[in-house]
């Protein structure tokens, strides 16, 4: 792939584009990159306009979301702030995979809306749709915390990805040459092969972002430094699942350049991201309200783990309100640095159906067991916890050359300090972790 220069790229290329598609995308970009800096009360101002728009507008047009506000006596028109809706149930999975035709706006026709599907955490589809200008909005948001990465409009993308988009039209082909300029690693083929092809394209394009899931870029991170090769991107951003910091330090370590986390899924995409500082994930903008919430519903005080909840300010077409992730943070206390009055999600907990169930039924961060037992026992490069029967846990390892006797009975007196001294830890030795349909992996898995 030939490399564009990137003024033009950015000054030409990315505009024309969007001239063409009739998007909105790099308009909600330039807005951002104003907005950002606005103080936390215009930019409560801005959310609290958008709110008010999408709350009307799920009312009048969604059948679903009109009988959820008469059932919980909730007057639309009277709707200001996201507190104003505690009374309206959480959207869940299952609603979505229920009551998808019910929720989309009757405003839009079917074919005007984009669809995407996840396999979400049990590996079940869910299906959502989007309206277009929605889209190129997350486009913008997206192409925003990019840029807090280091990473510069115009510059080429390499992303380490499952299953990569090829271009089959002509329209297709001619923009990842002149506008998207992308390479791809297939996370579901990394081998020698692959990664020898992907450096060879890395030399010619000279990317300035470095994409993917976050364990496959630890997984190249690896492989590079074992060769002995410099590659620099101005920007990595990590996403898709969770960063574990011993593998954040191993990609700093080999690229020479800060990891940027970013959280987000495909129901209502971006959810928060990292800043230049590192310090926290900025909650995006003004694209989304995230709550935090207790088991009860009730909001987490600052630094308290809880339930995510995201309110999707931009889909018009199948309004989103108060949908459940299924995902568990920790929201911040305090201010970022970088000047940013974005309140910040403190640390991403784990995936709730990724928590493991105790001997006294209490529920266990199997993320966090995964991090403390990986810095604190040597020989461990990669593990798995798979707990599919109560008081059983499945450790997949893949060993590392420090590995022996020692290690393997202070991870199962950890493991069972954590579950419940009665649980029976079967460890299983493997050349590598398992992979989803998608390409990401999962490191803690419980079907209990």
């Amino acid at each position: 792939m030939f490399r564009l220069p990137t003024a033009l790229v950015a000054s030409i290329c990315e505009p024309a584009w969007d001239l063409l598609e009739r998007s909105v995308r790099l308009r909600t970009l330039r807005r951002l990159q104003r907005v950002q800096w606005y103080p936390a009360e215009r930019l409560a101002q801005i959310k609290s306009r958008a709110l008010q728009d999408l709350v009307v507008h799920a009312a009048a047009t969604s059948p679903f979301h009109a009988r959820r506000f008469r059932d919980s006596g909730i007057d639309p028109s009277g709707v200001r702030e996201i507190s104003d809706l505690a009374g309206l149930p959480l959207l869940t999975k299952q609603d979505v995979r229920q009551h998808l035709d019910a929720m989309v706006s009757n405003r839009y026709d079917r074919g005007e809306l984009v669809e995407a599907k996840t396999g979400g955490s049990t590996g079940v589809a869910l299906k959502v749709v989007c309206d277009r200008a929605g889209i190129q909005k997350r486009a913008g948001a997206a192409l925003l915390a990019d840029t807090w990465s280091g990473w510069s409009l115009g510059q080429p993308t390499a992303a380490i990805w499952g299953n990569p988009p090829v271009p089959r039209t002509w329209r297709n082909k001619l923009r990842r040459y002149l506008k998207d300029r992308v390479i791809y690693l297939d996370t579901m083929k990394i081998d020698d092969e692959a990664i020898d092809r992907f450096v060879a394209q890395w030399r010619r394009l000279r990317p300035g972002l470095l994409y993917g899931h976050a364990h496959s870029l630890f997984i190249f991170a690896e492989a590079i430094a074992a060769r002995g090769l410099r590659l620099q991107p101005r920007g990595i951003v990590a996403t898709s699942m969770m960063l574990l910091q011993s593998e954040r330090e191993v990609i700093e370590a080999a690229f020479g350049v800060p990891v940027t986390n970013r959280y987000g899924c495909e129901e209502v995409s971006l959810i928060a991201c990292e800043c230049e500082q590192h310090r926290g994930m900025h909650f995006n903008p003004v694209h989304a309200y995230v709550e935090i919430l207790r088991e009860d519903s009730t909001p987490c005080a600052a630094g308290e783990d809880g339930n995510i909840v995201v309110t999707e300010l931009v889909n018009h077409g199948m309004p989103m309100l108060r949908y459940a992730v299924g995902d568990r943070g920790i929201r911040s206390g305090r201010q970022c640095p970088c000047g940013r009055e974005i309140p910040l999600l403190e640390a991403l907990t784990g995936r709730t159906a990724d928590f493991l169930l105790a001997a006294d039924n209490s529920r266990v961060a199997g993320i966090s067991l995964i991090e403390n037992t990986l810095t604190a026992l040597p020989g461990i490069r990669q593990m798995q916890l798979v707990q599919e029967r109560r008081l059983e846990l499945t450790v997949n390892i893949v060993r590392g050359a420090d590995y022996g006797p020692a290690t393997q009975e202070q991870l199962a007196a950890t493991l069972r300090g954590a579950l419940g001294e009665t649980f029976a830890i079967a460890i299983e030795f493997v050349d590598k972790i398992p992979q989803e349909r998608s390409g990401k992996y999962r490191f803690a898995i419980c079907t209990v």
